[in-house]
């Protein structure tokens, strides 16, 4: 590091100071996307993605319209299997098949614009006035036939056609009113005039389109096969591809059911993937959006709750612990970081019962959804079959139940055209809410069965590693609320990481060279493939305590109060003395037997850092001190860099503790001891966007719009994020510093 070295380090320093000062509103969001997406995730996503997957369901009903004339020649207590057909007039036909045209057209427009083949400002246009088009003209041509085309005669009915063409006028109005809606708000700039639609999206709407195509093609097949109306087919089609299996219409022929094989099968996975798809983005998309949401608002609402009952005391910052500050009083004896603790264990509450409140509002909106198709769909079942079978609405409602669950027993089934054709329309809709109830309620319900009867198993035939008593004390600890048992038990990390922290802590003697040494005997009892892992396990387990050891001697260090410069981006006070590197600063923390103690780079300055179990009995001078050389902090960023990589693989996504959010902010330069950075969150939401501008603007609170825990990346993302801009601007001052240099010389 001579090229940041001697002279040189404290306009090095200067230069970074001032490229961060400038980065520091972008690094802590700056911009809104983690709170505007979330508001306007509908709009921007869902929307698109919801006309992605039912416009081609609209296409097909449209084709199912145009294939059959829409009336039969039928007479009361007849079969209406032997109904016949009355010819449609030509332009009817001309038209019907123009819609169809333009509804294509559509469809393949979007498509396009999703896959980034067409511009935004061209797709939309087409798609929308396509569809308006499209739905315009069946309602057009349904009214007509319901008016002027109707007999004379009342021995007709309508064929399925005619209730298909119907269902696809009503589906293209809708979907053309989303994507107006999707179009208003980018025009308004609440989001980019593109889609915010992930790769998998993106193929829901080709995975939907295979898999009508599939539908309606061995519909052709079967009905041409066993001598069945092609739109008789369709309906076999959905009921076997449903996994229904109702009974009323099955292959009879030899060739039918050889086909009925390979088609079934391939069916029934192409179904599975676009349930599986539109599961995923409901379950995983969207409600990322909307927790962030729902935190957003029970945020407002608790600030506003604290400011007026004058409990918000808390949230102000202590500028001068000497003297009383506004709202808190110096006797309470909290320090700034203390505060700013309890301020993060306040956003953590929120955070926690946003998410329980979220996961029951979504199982009472699929329960809800679930039950108006099924009793809705009930009535409507009723009405359709009236003229044809005398079904009461309980034997309606059954009907949908086994429909709805796949049961399928096929003792009451729909006969009439308007029924088989709703039927269709109903299971497309139907049987996806199933499975995003079943999902919700195993994130609630099941979730809770499963917790309580893994607890009861812990204290009573299958105790965990900690033992029946252990189990036992924490089980009723639990249950009184932390009023019993509080001495008596001692978490402990599970797996390899709790292991290693339990074999650290029973002797002060212990050190890094005796747990590799233990680890590498571990590793030489099993077989080579076997040693490698736990080879890689004991490493991280190794560089996770080296972790928590910074991360506990920081919290210390700032709990204490007394460190002059906390901020170590740019504390240059001991940058020379260390100018050269020493001899432990190029070595990986924890990868080597004869490594020194990161913490130990300098023997005059920084006290070698003894082992501990718990950061408040660790004596003063012993504190692990900030990196002061280049050096030594580049190499520091570098190994926490690596260390947060390994946390995005952490299912569910790491969330972190104040200590260890209190070490990342210190390295990228924010000290959370200091409150010339901290303020008072806004109670009020038309307040949130004026905390970005005047004189504070680079201020925030855990508990503010600002908050990394108000992102809508992941922590680990975040502060990953933030650690490689660090690096990245810290690199570039040394090379600036080496440039500056050269010139001189």
């Amino acid at each position: 590091m001579e090229d940041a070295g001697g002279e040189n380090v404290e306009e090095h320093l200067q230069e970074v100071d001032e490229q961060y000062k400038a980065s520091l509103p972008k690094l802590m969001g700056e911009d809104q996307a983690h709170r505007d997406p979330s508001r306007w995730w509908f709009a921007s996503a869902a929307f698109p993605m919801v006309a992605g997957t039912l416009g081609p369901v609209a296409s097909a009903f449209s084709i199912c319209a145009l294939v059959r004339p829409w009336r039969q020649n039928y007479t009361k207590g007849a079969d209406i299997k032997t109904a016949t057909f009355i010819k449609d007039p030509a332009w009817l036909i001309a038209i019907n098949a123009v819609q169809l045209a333009i509804a294509l057209s559509s469809n393949l427009a979007l498509l396009l614009n999703m896959t980034r083949r067409l511009r935004f400002s061209v797709a939309q246009p087409v798609t929308i006035v396509g569809w308006y088009l499209s739905s315009i003209c069946l309602i057009a041509l349904a009214s007509t036939t319901a008016g002027p085309l109707r007999p004379e005669n009342n021995d007709f009915i309508w064929s399925e056609a005619y209730f298909y063409g119907i269902y696809a006028a009503v589906l293209y109005f809708v979907v053309a009113s989303l994507m107006v809606v999707t179009v208003w708000g980018s025009q308004q700039g609440h989001y980019a005039k593109d889609f915010m639609l992930t790769p998998s999206q993106r193929t829901l709407m080709l995975q939907t389109i295979s898999f009508l195509i599939y539908l309606l093609i061995g519909a052709l097949i079967f009905s041409n096969t066993e001598g069945w109306n092609y739109l008789d087919g369709v309906y076999w089609a959905a009921v076997t591809l449903f996994t229904v299996g109702f009974g009323d219409y099955y292959p009879t022929s030899t060739l039918g059911r050889a086909l009925l094989f390979p088609y079934s099968l391939v069916g029934i996975i192409s179904l599975g993937l676009v349930i599986g798809s539109i599961r995923t983005l409901m379950l995983e998309r969207g409600k990322k959006r909307l927790d962030a949401r729902m935190v957003e608002k029970l945020r407002h609402r608790v600030l506003r709750k604290m400011a007026k009952k004058g409990k918000d005391g808390i949230l102000t910052p202590i500028r001068d612990t000497h003297s009383d500050s506004p709202g808190l009083s110096s006797s309470s004896g909290l320090t700034e970081f203390q505060r700013r603790q309890s301020e993060f264990e306040l956003m953590r509450k929120i955070q926690k019962q946003a998410t329980h409140r979220h996961r029951w509002i979504a199982l009472a909106i699929s329960t809800s959804t679930w039950l108006v198709l099924w009793l809705v769909g009930a009535k409507v079942f009723q009405e359709c079959e009236r003229q044809y079978q005398q079904l009461t609405y309980f034997d309606t409602f059954y009907m949908a139940y086994v429909s709805l669950t796949t049961i399928g027993y096929g003792d009451i089934t729909p006969i009439s055209n308007a029924g088989k054709s709703f039927w269709v329309f109903w299971a497309l809709l139907a049987l996806p809410t199933m499975t995003v109830l079943i999902s919700n309620a195993g994130d609630t319900i099941v979730k809770g069965i499963k917790d309580a009867t893994d607890k009861v198993a812990t204290v009573t035939i299958l105790p965990s590693e900690r033992g029946f008593k252990s189990e036992f004390k924490a089980t009723f600890n639990a249950l009184s609320h932390g009023k019993l048992f509080t001495e008596d038990i001692e978490e402990s990390p599970p797996g390899i990481h709790g292991a290693s922290q339990r074999h650290r802590y029973s002797s002060e003697e212990n050190n890094d060279e005796g747990e590799l040494a233990q680890d590498q005997a571990d590793a030489d009892a099993e077989s080579a493939n076997t040693g490698l892992i736990k080879q890689k396990q004991a490493k991280n387990a190794r560089n996770e305590e080296s972790h928590k050891r910074r991360v506990e001697g920081n919290a210390a260090e700032e709990d204490s109060g007394d460190r002059p410069d906390r901020a170590v981006r740019f504390d240059d006070s001991s940058t020379t003395s260390g100018k050269k590197g020493g001899n432990g600063r190029s070595k990986k923390m924890g990868n080597t037997d004869d490594e020194e103690n990161p913490c130990d780079q300098n023997s005059n300055s920084t006290p070698q850092l003894p082992e501990m179990t718990r950061a408040v009995s660790i004596p003063r001078q012993d504190l692990p001190q900030s990196p002061m050389d280049p050096a030594e902090y580049h190499l520091r960023l570098i190994e926490e860099i690596g260390l947060v990589m390994q946390h995005l693989k952490s299912h569910p996504p790491r969330k972190y503790t104040f200590q260890e959010w209190a070490w990342y902010l210190r390295l990228i330069g924010e000290d959370e001891s200091d409150a010339a950075k901290h303020r008072k969150p806004h109670a009020h939401l038309r307040s949130s966007k004026d905390e970005l501008e005047g004189k504070e603007r680079a201020k925030w609170s855990w508990v503010g719009s600002r908050s990394p825990l108000m992102s809508s990346q992941e922590e680990a993302e975040w502060i990953l994020e933030r650690l490689i801009e660090t690096l990245t601007d810290e690199l570039r001052g040394v090379k600036a510093a080496r440039r500056k240099n050269e010139m001189k010389n």
